[in-house]
C-alpha cells in the first residue's frame, strides 16, 4: 500500500490537521457476501491512482459498519481527489467489484456534518457509501525561546550575526526546514526572540523524532558560514528550562581537525511551552463558509481575445491563463461553499449599449444578482463577457476590493469567510486607493488572492502582498496580512501539463488562507460553533 507522501510532488509542508475518514455502506441485494473497501488516492497532476488502504471484511450484513479507519494528512490548498473501490469477498483470493465513487477529502469536510453521500450502481445493485471525517478539535503549537553563548567569531571586522536553522527529520533520513530565526546582528552571545511553531511541524507526532538544529552566521551576500549543530527532539524540549537543555554547538570539520577542539559555543534554551489553537478544519465542521468571489482584467493591454496572442483567447485546444487560475484556485474552494454560488465580476471593460467604463462589473450581467452557480457557471460567464464587452482600461483594483468588502462588513460572527481572487495582466492604476482598501479590508473576513498573467514586470504588486513589509495607507499599517500575489508564469509546467500547473499555482495562492482565518477569527475571539451533526444513517432493506 501507498504512504501519503507518494502522492505528494509538490513537496508540500507538513499539514496542520490529520483527518480520519471511516465509511459505512447502505444497499440492497439479494445475497449475503462479505464486503470490503479499497481507498485509493490520485497523485498530483496525473490519473495515476494508488491503493492507500482497506478496510476490515465485514460478512452476512447488508448494511456494514467498518470500523478500520483512514487517516488522511489535510492540505487545504490542494485537490486531495479519493476514490472508494466497494466489493464483494466472494473467497480469499477473489473479489466481485460492486461499484466505486469519487470525491476530494475537501469534500468531505466540507460537507454537513462531515458526512458525504454518494451512490454507486452496478447492475441492479445500489450501494450508498457515507464518509465521515473526524479530526482532533486543536492544534497543538509550541512557544519557545533561545539564546547562546560563546559562539564562535565569524567575521573579520566584527564578531558574528548568528542564526538558528530547525530541521525535522524524515523517515528516509533526509532533513527539511521547518523554522528560522531572526538574526542577532554583531555578537557572540544572541538572545533570539521567542517564537511559535506547531508541534506537528517540528515532529510530525513523534515526540522522540530527531530535531536537529543549525547555527549560521549572516552574511549579506547569502553566503552564511555554518558554526556548528545540535540535535534534540520535543520531548527534550517540552521539559523546558534545565541543565539538559544546554546544547553543545558542534562543528564535525574543526573537531576532525583540531585534537583540542571543544565546541563552537553553547546554545540554551530559556523557555518553552505549548498551547492549544483550534484548527482551519474546527471552523469548516462548524460550519464556517468560505465566500468565493472572483474578478477580472478585462483592460485592452489583455490583446483581441479573438487574436492567439491575446491573454484572454478561447482556444479550442486548452484554457487560457485566466481560465487555469480561476479553476485552480475556484475547484479547491468551492468545496468549503455549500450552496456553490460565487459572485463574478470583470473590471477596465465598456459595457454595452452605451460604452459606460466599469471596475466592477458582474460577468452574468445580472447587476442585482452576480452570481454564477459553480465553477463552471463562472468560467461560461467569464466566456460570454468576453464576446459582448470591449477591453479598455484602466487598471482599477479598489472598486471591486471595497465591494467584496462591504459584504464581508456585514457578516464577521465567524459563519462566513470571504476569499477574492483577483486576475490581471497588468501594473495597477489606482495604487493608492488600492493601498486603502486592503488596510480597511484587513480588519474584516477577507483575504484577497491576485494572479498576475502575461510577461508583464508585476513588481508593484508585491507592496501589495505583505510578507515582508507591512501594507499601510496614510500612517495607518494593515491590521492582518491579507494579500497574496503571484505571478501565474512561475508555475506553468515546462511539459506543458495544466493540471500540475494548476496545482503548483492552487498549492502557491492558497496555503496562506487558513492561517489568515485563523488570525482574525483569534483576533476578535471567535471560536468555531460544535460540529454540525449529522442524520442517522439509513436502514435500506428494499431491493432497487
Amino acid at each position: 500500500m501507498a504512504s501519503i507522501g507518494d502522492f505528494d510532488p509538490l513537496n508540500t509542508r507538513v499539514p496542520a490537521t490529520k483527518i480520519e475518514v471511516t465509511v459505512s455502506c447502505r444497499y440492497a441485494v439479494f445475497f449475503h457476501f462479505p464486503l470490503l473497501v479499497v481507498l485509493y488516492l490520485q497523485a498530483v497532476g496525473t490519473k495515476e491512482w494508488r491503493e492507500f488502504g482497506r478496510t476490515e471484511v465485514i460478512d452476512n450484513t447488508r448494511n456494514p459498519d467498518f470500523v478500520r479507519k483512514f487517516v488522511l494528512d489535510f492540505f487545504f490548498e490542494e485537490k486531495q481527489n479519493l476514490r472508494f473501490d466497494v466489493n464483494t469477498l466472494l473467497s480469499h483470493h477473489f473479489k466481485d467489484f460492486l461499484g466505486q465513487t469519487f470525491c476530494t477529502l475537501g469534500e468531505i469536510i466540507g460537507s454537513t456534518g462531515g458526512r458525504l453521500e454518494r451512490t454507486l450502481s452496478k447492475n441492479c445493485i445500489r450501494t450508498i457509501t457515507i464518509l465521515k471525517s473526524a479530526c482532533l478539535p486543536l492544534q497543538d503549537i509550541a512557544t519557545m525561546q533561545l539564546c547562546a553563548n560563546k559562539l564562535d567569531k565569524k567575521d573579520f571586522f566584527g564578531k558574528s550575526d548568528p542564526f538558528l536553522v530547525f530541521y525535522r527529520s524524515n523517515e528516509d533520513g533526509t532533513f527539511t526546514i521547518c523554522h528560522k530565526t531572526e538574526v542577532i546582528k554583531n555578537t557572540l552571545n544572541p538572545v533570539w526572540q521567542p517564537f511559535t511553531i506547531p508541534v506537528r511541524a517540528l515532529c510530525n507526532g513523534d515526540y522522540d523524532r530527531t530535531v536537529k538544529v543549525d547555527v549560521y552566521d549572516w552574511d549579506r551576500d547569502g553566503r552564511h558560514d555554518f558554526i556548528g549543530e545540535f540535535t534534540t527532539s520535543y520531548r527534550e524540549l517540552s521539559r523546558g528550562q534545565n541543565q539538559f537543555n544546554v546544547y553543545e554547538v558542534l562543528n564535525p570539520k574543526k573537531k576532525g581537525k583540531k585534537k583540542k577542539y571543544i565546541n563552537s559555543g553553547t546554545v540554551t534554551l530559556l523557555s518553552f511551552k505549548v498551547e492549544s489553537e483550534y484548527t482551519f478544519v474546527d471552523f469548516i465542521r462548524g460550519g464556517t463558509q468560505l465566500n468565493f468571489t472572483v474578478a477580472i482584467d478585462f483592460t485592452a493591454s489583455n490583446g483581441n481575445p479573438s487574436q492567439p496572442t491575446s491573454l484572454h483567447y478561447m482556444s479550442p485546444y486548452q484554457m487560457n491563463a485566466y481560465a487555469m487560475a480561476l479553476k485552480a484556485v475556484g475547484e479547491i474552494i468551492q468545496d468549503y461553499d455549500s450552496d456553490k454560488l460565487f459572485p463574478a465580476y470583470g473590471f477596465g471593460a465598456k459595457l454595452p449599449p452605451d460604452g459606460k467604463i466599469s471596475h466592477a462589473f458582474p460577468l452574468n450581467g445580472d447587476g442585482d444578482h452576480p452570481n454564477c452557480v459553480g465553477i463552471e457557471g463562472v468560467l461560461e460567464a467569464y466566456f460570454q463577457s468576453l464576446r459582448t464587452v470591449q477591453l479598455y482600461g484602466p487598471t482599477n483594483f479598489a472598486p471591486v476590493i471595497n465591494k467584496v468588502a462591504n459584504c464581508a462588513a456585514e457578516i464577521t460572527d465567524g459563519s462566513q469567510y470571504f476569499v477574492l481572487l483577483m486576475i490581471t495582466d497588468g501594473v495597477i492604476s489606482d495604487m493608492v486607493q488600492t493601498k486603502e482598501a486592503v488596510v480597511n479590508a484587513a480588519a474584516l473576513p477577507l483575504s484577497i488572492i491576485i494572479v498576475g498573467v502575461g510577461p508583464a514586470e508585476f513588481d508593484a504588486m508585491e507592496e501589495l502582498d505583505g510578507d515582508e513589509v507591512r501594507v499601510s495607507s496614510r500612517g495607518r499599517l494593515a491590521e492582518r496580512d491579507i494579500v497574496q500575489f503571484v505571478p501565474f508564469r512561475d508555475y506553468v509546467d515546462r511539459s506543458g501539463n495544466q493540471v500540475l500547473s494548476m496545482a503548483r499555482l492552487a498549492k502557491d495562492v492558497l496555503a496562506e488562507i487558513p492561517d489568515q482565518l485563523l488570525s482574525f477569527m483569534k483576533s476578535r475571539g471567535v471560536e468555531p460553533r460544535p460540529a454540525l451533526s449529522s442524520s442517522p444513517l439509513p436502514e435500506l432493506h428494499r431491493h432497487i
